[in-house]
C-alpha cells in the first residue's frame, strides 16, 4: 500500500502527518508531491524526504489533480501492482482513519472507497454548505448516495491507476470528475465513515470558493444555461402556438420540437464533450426516445396543472423545473456517457508499462525531480528530464 499526499504550500502539519503514520507502520511507502510551492518551502520537503518519503517537485503549480495524476503515474512506474491511498496534507485526515481506508481497499474489487466525513461539530459554513449542495448534484447526476463528495481521504486498487490518469481535471474539479465518471467506467464506489477535522476552520486549505465552486460545478452550470437557453426557445414558441392554434397538443409538440433540437446540439458539442465519443446516431435515437418520454410527461403535468385553474405560464414553468433533474440524469449516465477506456480494466504489472513513455509528458513538466530516501535513511536525489 502506498500513502500519496499531495501538498501545496504545506506547514508543519505535512511533517506531523508523516510522521504519524511512520509511527503506525515503520514500513509504509509515502509519496509526497510538491505541487509547484516554491523556494519557501522547500525546507518543509526537505524534512519529508530525509524522514524518507519520496518525494516529486516541479517549478510551477499545477492543481491538486495534476498533483494527483503525477503521483499515480509515478506510483505505477515505480511500484506496480500497489494499492494507493491518498490523504490530504493539511491534518484533516487522522492516522486511524487513513488506515482503516487503506484496509477497505484491500476487500474490495473494481471500486474506490471514499473515507466520508459526517459532518458533526465545529464545521466551516462553507464547508457543510458546499458538501450538501455537491452531494445534492451529484446524487442528481449519478442517482447515488454519498455522504462526502469532496473529501480527500481516497482508496484505490492498483489495477485503477491506468483509469485515474486518463480522467479530466487538473484541479479540484478532478475528484468530482472520478466520480461522475467511475459508473462509466466501471468501478463501484465504497465508503469509510472517519472523523470531521478541520484545523483552525480550515485555514490551510488553498480552495478558492469562487474559482474553484466555478471548476467543480462547471459540468452542471454549463447543462443549466443550455437547459434555460433551450427553455426561452420552448416557451416562446409554446406561448405562440397556443395562441395562434389554441391546442394545448400542438403548441407542446411544436415548441418541444425545436427547444429538443437546439438542446441536443449543444449539449453534445458543449455540455457533454465526452459525448463526441458516442455515435451521432446512437446518441440522437437516445435522444429522440427521452424527448418522447418527457414530452409525454411534459404534456400530462401541464394538463394536470390547467385542469385545476393554474395559468398556462405558471404550469410551464413548474413542469419544465420538475423535469430538468430526470432530463439531465439521463443525458450524463446513458446519452453522452464517457466510454470506458481499456486500459481501466488492464492490470498493472512489471510486464508491461502502465504508461506509454508519450503520456508522462502530458501529466509533469519537462523537468521532474525525485527525491528518493531509502528505509535505511540514505538519501538519493535524483533529477529526470522528459523526452
Amino acid at each position: 500500500m502506498i500513502t500519496l499526499i499531495p501538498a501545496y504550500e504545506p506547514d508543519h502539519q505535512l511533517i506531523n502527518l508523516v510522521q504519524r503514520l511512520q509511527e503506525a507502520d515503520p514500513w509504509l511507502t509515502i509519496v509526497v508531491v510538491d505541487d509547484g510551492s516554491g523556494p519557501d518551502y522547500q525546507e518543509k520537503f526537505d524534512d519529508a524526504a530525509r524522514l524518507g518519503c519520496h518525494v516529486l517537485s516541479y517549478a510551477v503549480n499545477g492543481g491538486k489533480g495534476h498533483a494527483l495524476k503525477s503521483g499515480f503515474a509515478f506510483i505505477a512506474e515505480r511500484f506496480p501492482g500497489h494499492d494507493v491511498v491518498c490523504a490530504d496534507s493539511d491534518g484533516q485526515h487522522g492516522v486511524a482513519d487513513i488506515l482503516a481506508v487503506a484496509d477497505r481497499v484491500r476487500h474490495v474489487t473494481a471500486a474506490m472507497v471514499l473515507g466520508c466525513r459526517n459532518f458533526t461539530g465545529d464545521v466551516p459554513a462553507r464547508s457543510k454548505f458546499g458538501n450538501t449542495v455537491t452531494r445534492g448534484l451529484f446524487r442528481l447526476a449519478t442517482g447515488q448516495r454519498i455522504t462526502d463528495t469532496q473529501t480527500g481521504l481516497r482508496g484505490y486498487r492498483a489495477d485503477m491507476l491506468p483509469w485515474l490518469v486518463t480522467v479530466r481535471g487538473q484541479r479540484y474539479e478532478y475528484e468530482l470528475n472520478l466520480l461522475l465518471e467511475a459508473k462509466q467506467a466501471g468501478y463501484g464506489i465504497d465508503s469509510v465513515e472517519i472523523a470531521t477535522v478541520y484545523l483552525d476552520h480550515n485555514s490551510g486549505s488553498h480552495f478558492r470558493p469562487v474559482a474553484d465552486s466555478i471548476r467543480i460545478y462547471a459540468p452542471l452550470l454549463k447543462f443549466l444555461g443550455s437547459s434555460l437557453s433551450a427553455f426561452v426557445v420552448d416557451l416562446v414558441l409554446f406561448l405562440v402556438l397556443i395562441a395562434v392554434t389554441d391546442s394545448l397538443l400542438v403548441a407542446v409538440l411544436g415548441a418541444r420540437l425545436v427547444s429538443a433540437s437546439v438542446n441536443f446540439v449543444v449539449n453534445r458539442r458543449l455540455v457533454f464533450e465526452h459525448g463526441k465519443d458516442t455515435s451521432l446516431r446512437a446518441a440522437a435515437t437516445g435522444y429522440v426516445a427521452l424527448v418522447i418520454v418527457l414530452l409525454a410527461a411534459n404534456y400530462t403535468a401541464i394538463w394536470a396543472l390547467t385542469s385545476i385553474s393554474v395559468p398556462d405560464l405558471p404550469a410551464k414553468i413548474l413542469t419544465e423545473a420538475a423535469l430538468l433533474g430526470i432530463s439531465y440524469a439521463v443525458q450524463h449516465r446513458f446519452l453522452f456517457a464517457r466510454k470506458a477506456r481499456a486500459a481501466s480494466t488492464a492490470p498493472v504489472g512489471p510486464s508491461e508499462p502502465a504508461f506509454p513513455e508519450t503520456h508522462i509528458p502530458a501529466l509533469v513538466p519537462a523537468q521532474f525531480q525525485h527525491s528518493m530516501t531509502g528505509k535505511s535513511g540514505n538519501q538519493s536525489p535524483k533529477r529526470f528530464r522528459s523526452n
